[in-house]
């Protein structure tokens, strides 16, 4: 059985989203520097800004968003994800943004409503 989808739907735009993303964490860290005190919040606003910026795109999707904000010290940091789903809909997106001071870690799981 093939499920087709409608045109209007379209499948998930890796691009599209990682515009959406910076622009959400401009918007919630800006020009700050890194502040222990601050790692809490900005990273509940990126998530939830994320989500609130996808979801009114009114595409057919769950999306699942990870958030993770470290200081510039010169420390190495390593991330994966695997997914097991269908590739013609689904998606994912992963943004490394830097400023002067942090790093921040965004990914973006898609995941189409049949």
């Amino acid at each position: 059985m093939i499920l087709l989808r409608s045109p209007f739907q379209g499948s998930f735009s890796s691009d599209e989203t990682d515009a959406i993303v910076k622009e959400c964490i401009e918007s919630v860290v800006g020009g700050d520097d890194y502040s222990q005190n601050h790692v809490n919040k900005w990273t509940a606003g990126i998530v939830e800004r994320c989500l609130t910026q996808l979801v009114k795109q009114g595409k057919p999707y769950k999306y699942i968003v990870t958030c993770a904000v470290m200081q510039k010290t010169g420390a190495g940091l390593h991330t994966a994800n695997s997914c097991y789903w269908d590739t013609a809909m689904d998606g994912s997106c992963t943004v490394r943004w830097e400023s002067r001071t942090m790093y921040c870690v965004v990914s973006v799981f898609a995941v189409a409503i049949a």
